[in-house]
């Protein structure tokens, strides 16, 4: 049986390109655009506080959005940490896809180049609109996927992009998208399947969309989901501050970072980003030491961009409701209800039956 076993692997692993040397199969791969450059990014500048009201909405029964600290902390500890060390890597639980799902300017691509310039990686992009038009035909998707994993497996570590995830599993095609989404839909999940512990290979998608998917196949193909929100008070109190320093600017007692971190409510990382250079004028610094900044400045340009309303990201917790864990959170929300709605009932029918007997002592007696 074992034998058997090898032969078929084998005759599944069998190398396209026996005479070609490394050097060769990855210039390809550059020329045609599948492997790419990326700006190198630290996972610290991707900046969130953390949150402190978790606990108290957890008690008050409130299921709390992560904050932007805790998506900092979990791509780190699934996409950075174990790829970084063959051994760890090993040893540790193999995750060997992430999706990253949130509205638009939360960072998504941003912890793509973060996590390949941590590591040194090699970034490739197999996003539909990459891809479309090259490696045409089956046997050209055949070869396109030999070769990055071939490159892949040999320089590693690895990450393998595929933005617009949603596309891949998409319910319905629109008419006018001539970028062939579902190429990759049959030959995905079974590439992510045979990986082994020894591949320093992470799969991450990323989503705007992700309920326009099929929830079963993209959770099949997607080990972990990480969820991002619209960033709390805290986060953005720290993404005015920093930035503000960060671009020239200087904190002044005429700045009211509270009051501008709470009329932003709803705007997402990239739109703060947008406003502060919007401000942040190289004019407008060299008159910083007459003219001092003041919270009035940011609300113009903030106004002109539309945020992420609450309906949206209901819509975001209502599509996580559905996935594996998602599903897995609520059958223990309602188990432990029913726990605690068990307790009071057992200990008022103890209740009742102990009125019974007194009753009942009581007509002996009349009796007697």
């Amino acid at each position: 049986k074992q034998w058997y076993q090898r032969r078929v692997r084998g005759k599944k692993d069998k190398d396209l390109t026996p005479d070609r040397t490394i050097e060769s199969l990855y210039e390809e791969l550059v020329k045609e655009g599948i492997l790419v450059q990326y700006p190198k990014v630290k996972i610290s500048d991707y900046m969130g506080e953390y949150s402190y009201l978790g606990t108290t909405l957890r008690q008050a029964n409130i299921e709390p959005m992560p904050s932007l600290s805790d998506v900092r902390r979990v791509i780190t500890e699934y996409g950075i940490l174990p790829m970084g060390s063959q051994t760890v890597h090993e040893t540790a639980p193999h995750v060997k896809s992430i999706m990253i799902a949130g509205p638009h300017g939360t960072g998504k691509r941003m912890l793509v180049n973060a996590i390949c310039s941590e590591l040194g990686a090699n970034l490739i992009d197999l996003t539909a609109e990459n891809i479309c038009g090259r490696y045409p035909g089956k046997a050209g998707l055949t070869m396109l996927l030999h070769l990055v994993m071939k490159v892949g497996k040999l320089l590693q570590p690895t990450v393998i992009y595929i933005g617009n995830a949603e596309k891949t599993f998409i319910k319905k095609v629109p008419k006018n998208d001539m970028s062939d989404p579902k190429r990759l839909k049959k030959e995905l999940p079974k590439i992510i399947k045979k990986m082994a512990p020894e591949d320093r290979i992470l799969f991450v998608g990323t989503s705007l969309t992700p309920w326009d998917a099929d929830v079963k196949g993209l959770c099949q193909c997607y080990q972990k989901i990480v969820l991002i929100p619209r960033p709390d008070y805290a986060s953005r109190y720290l993404l005015f501050k920093e930035l503000i320093l960060r671009n020239g600017g200087r904190l002044a007692p005429t700045l009211d970072l509270s009051s501008l971190a709470k009329i932003s409510d709803g705007y997402t990382p990239g739109h703060i980003i947008t406003a502060v250079k919007h401000v942040l004028t190289e004019r407008r610094v060299q008159q910083l030491h007459r003219k001092p900044l003041t919270a009035l400045e940011f609300v113009t340009p903030l106004a002109r961009i539309d945020p992420i309303y609450k309906e949206e990201e209901e819509q975001f917790k209502k599509w996580y409701s559905k996935t594996p864990l998602g599903k897995k959170r609520a059958k223990l929300k309602a188990e432990e209800e029913e726990g605690d709605g068990g307790g009071g009932k057992g200990k008022s029918a103890k209740g009742g039956k102990k009125k019974g007997k007194g009753k009942k002592k009581g007509k002996g007696k009349k009796r007697k």
